[in-house]
């Protein structure tokens, strides 16, 4: 409804009389808003399969190290696969994005998901749910990136920034979704199943949408298709012939003094592009070294490690951070046009350091100990974790897998002795265990949300404003690449990394990397607010 209730200051100027403004407000009001709505809607279904399988990987990894009984290293190769494939489509996905167009690549990632989804069902070895994936995640990086380009080229400028954060606002929906199915299914022979199938629907759904569905008019224009695209705007628009053929103009303009730029030109100093793309670059790094992969992706685990007596208490108490994805999610959508991405970005960052340095003392005064994350310990707990149900006499033999005392996860022997005392509360000194279990997990539920309202939704506003339209699908796959490979080298890391260091000194370093986040936003991210692509293009050109 809000697409229909704010007309621009050209229809105003335009419109001399109540009638004829009546007349626009009632073409705004038809079939054309909805149509944007239903095109951003369906890109965005891209958020929701990415976002469903990283919050089911948690869940299903406890599972599947049960079920397959995986080492250390190999939970960490099931983990990562899905970012390995993400990587991989990115070193080739930017020619695909330019040459074929924004919805050809939405439909081809569909697929992508689709037939990895398949092989994961079918899967009951490493190699083939690893291989499966690395097919998944090549279809949803793809997807998110094509996604959040066509939203920003079909918006207008009022509304591009609520339309690109809806992107982010599902990709919660999704995580949420992904820890609650996890949870669910986890009763259930070969839960695990069912839960990489549920992406299959939605991937349907958006496949089945895109078909009815325009191009991007950039990208007709681009094409040569002007025409086509002026169809398009008038479809997606309303308003007046000369309000459309002003947005036309602009397209075509920044589209002509942009055609000249190759890909290698991102790496050089013209119309400043390696000083956009290193915006772009140190954007994503940082926001991967912030910490956030490692805590969707082991959060149940994490959640064990700080008191949680069962690995079903652990995924359910996970679920947490999918609710809380999206509540902190929807303030941003709501509100990022008139407060601007980077006034969130500082916000955030703040909050997200903050919260850290407190869990990291939090884990400091539990004297807690990750080791046993790779492990699956189920003891007296045995009855929590329905899936143990469908071993195999494989794993009945993996000691070193399955504790056979206590559902604990601090190694020291003073908890141990103090868990024995307190009936399996999990902590030190009982009551004080407690309250360090549920502080940790709201310390981790308040960084979270400080992500989840910040750098989460405005990282893809800001990469889908900064690059020119000409090199804006390579830019941007450059970027994609960097944040996957990144967020991979974490996430093979992590676990190694806890056992070497300790989960405090992690949850401090995630602190530093917040703080310079700060810095970085302050200095070198444009603000982006109120202006067209091409504005904001011709701007950063300039400096």
């Amino acid at each position: 409804m809000w697409l229909t209730m704010d007309p621009t200051s050209e229809t105003k100027n335009l419109t001399s009389n109540p009638s004829e403004t009546q007349t626009v407000e009632q073409q705004r009001s038809t079939g054309v808003s909805w149509l944007l709505l239903a095109a951003a809607g369906a890109a965005s279904l891209s958020g929701l399969m990415l976002g469903y399988e990283m919050g089911l990987t948690s869940g299903v990894l406890l599972q599947l190290r049960g079920l397959l009984s995986l080492t250390c290293r190999q939970q960490e190769l099931l983990v990562s696969s899905h970012l390995l494939g993400a990587l991989l489509i990115c070193l080739a996905g930017g020619p695909v994005l330019d040459r074929y167009g924004r919805r050809c690549s939405l439909l081809l990632s569909a697929a992508l998901v689709v037939g990895g989804s398949v092989v994961l069902m079918a899967s009951s070895s490493l190699v083939a749910f690893t291989l499966g994936r690395v097919v998944v995640g090549m279809g949803t990086s793809l997807s998110g990136t094509a996604a959040c380009l066509y939203i920003a080229e079909i918006s207008p400028r009022e509304r591009r920034g609520l339309l690109v954060t809806l992107y982010e606002l599902m990709l919660v929906v999704g995580v949420m979704l992904g820890f609650s199915c996890s949870y669910a299914f986890a009763a259930l022979p070969n839960g695990w199943a069912y839960t990489f199938g549920l992406v299959i629907p939605p991937a349907l759904l958006q496949m089945a949408a895109l078909v009815f569905l325009p191009p991007s008019p950039r990208f007709l224009v681009t094409r040569g298709k002007v025409q086509q695209a002026r169809v398009v705007l008038a479809r997606m628009r309303g308003g007046t012939e000369e309000h459309l053929e002003k947005e036309l103009m602009d397209i075509r303009t920044g589209l002509k003094e942009e055609s000249e730029h190759s890909f290698w030109e991102l790496f050089s100093s013209k119309a400043n592009l390696r000083s956009r793309l290193l915006t772009g670059v140190t954007l994503v790094f940082l926001q991967q070294a912030t910490g956030q992969p490692n805590i969707l992706s082991y959060a149940s685990p994490l959640l064990r490690s700080v008191g949680f007596d069962s690995d079903a208490a652990a995924t359910l108490a996970s679920t947490g951070f999918g609710v809380v994805k999206v509540v902190g999610t929807i303030p941003a959508v709501l509100l990022v046009d008139s407060v601007g991405p980077r006034s969130f970005l500082c916000g955030g960052a703040v909050a997200m350091g903050t919260s850290l340095v407190a869990l990291g003392a939090l884990t400091l005064q539990s004297h807690t100990n990750l080791s046993s994350l790779c492990k699956s310990h189920t003891g007296s707990n045995r009855t929590h974790a329905p899936w143990d149900l469908n071993e195999t006499a494989a794993q009945l033999g993996s000691g070193d897998i399955f504790a056979t005392d206590h559902p604990h996860r601090w190694n020291s022997e003073e908890s141990r002795r103090a868990d024995r005392e307190d009936g399996g509360v999990g902590g030190a000194s009982g009551r004080g265990s407690s309250l360090l279990k549920w502080a940790s997990l709201i310390s981790l539920l308040v960084y979270v949300a400080a992500f989840s309202v910040s750098l989460g939704p405005m990282v893809y506003v800001v990469l889908s404003e900064i690059f020119p339209m000409g090199v804006r699908g390579r830019a941007v796959s450059v970027v994609s690449a960097v944040n996957w490979a990144t967020n991979l080298l974490i996430s093979m890391t992590f676990l190694t990394a806890t056992e070497k260091i300790g989960v405090a000194n992690m949850m401090f370093l995630y602190a530093a990397m917040s703080f310079v986040l700060l810095l970085f936003v302050i200095f070198c991210v444009p603000d982006t607010k109120g202006r067209t692509l091409e504005e904001i293009s011709k701007e950063l050109a300039e400096k």
